[in-house]
């Protein structure tokens, strides 16, 4: 079988192919690279390591214009780790979309992002873009304000890779107190970006001051567990990207 399907089987939620391939065009992010000023190994897998000391973040939030599963907001926590093959991604602990359920079910189902519905905003406002997330409405967790004033420069653009690999953990619960059924799975994905050019010719890559606050935490979704220390990059970009799933790294 080359698809990959959700269910119900004769009226799937999405659809992919078996590698799963998922285009994703006319997007719109703002990130946070920073790191991280609290200890995050209880939030990390066995299999996984931080890929440096102190630890590096990522928080992101991303319009997706279009997509194999329609439009949606993004919301995306990230901690870069190194994988036991030796490469680096991120593990992403928290992640949150906006309502669209093939979006939300095809990413916990296929490859273990842990999403949940969201208020999701990504605003314009004067010289400034500014991403929010509410959980519920009203409840705002967190805060991205980017002031993306200059191209990012070339010896940066080098070392910003347009490869990003991912890891997630998709979990199965047992069906009864026996424990059959139970799944528990660490799944490696990536994303493939390319940016868009301007009438210039130039990559919409721009980079400026940027801050992340957690203006209003929440036990029940913690993502200010990934304490601000020291923002090193910020960025804001305009792509098409392809998503892939990698390779299944345990089994438990």
């Amino acid at each position: 079988m080359s698809e990959i399907r959700g269910i119900p089987f004769d009226a799937p939620l999405y659809h992919g192919d078996r590698e799963h391939h998922s285009a994703f065009l006319k997007c719109q992010a703002i990130q946070a690279i920073f790191t991280i000023a609290s200890d995050v190994r209880r939030l990390l897998p066995t299999q996984l390591r931080p890929a440096a000391n102190p630890v590096v973040g990522i928080v992101g939030i991303a319009s997706y214009g279009s997509s194999m599963v329609g439009p949606y907001l993004e919301q995306y926590s990230g901690i870069e780790v190194r994988d036991p093959g030796g490469e680096t991604g991120f593990y992403i602990p928290y992640i949150y979309v906006t309502a669209n359920d093939a979006a939300l079910a095809s990413g916990r189902e296929a490859l273990g992002a842990p999403k949940k519905f969201a208020r999701i905003a990504l605003t314009r406002e004067s010289g400034l873009i500014q991403g929010t997330l509410e959980r519920p409405a009203g409840k705002r967790l967190l805060t991205i304000t980017a002031q993306p004033d200059s191209r990012l420069k070339a010896a940066a653009r080098q070392t910003y890779s347009t490869h990003t690999n991912f890891y997630s953990i998709r979990h199965l619960p047992a069906i009864n107190q026996s424990g059959k059924g139970a799944v528990t799975q660490l799944i490696k994905w990536c994303t493939d970006r390319t940016f868009r050019r301007d009438a210039l010719g130039e990559e919409v890559l721009f980079t400026g001051p940027v801050s992340l606050t957690y203006d209003s935490p929440s036990v029940i979704d913690p993502v200010h567990n990934l304490v601000v220390g020291q923002i090193m990059l910020g960025t804001y970009e305009e792509y098409d990207s392809r998503l892939q799933a990698v390779d299944l790294l345990s089994n438990a």
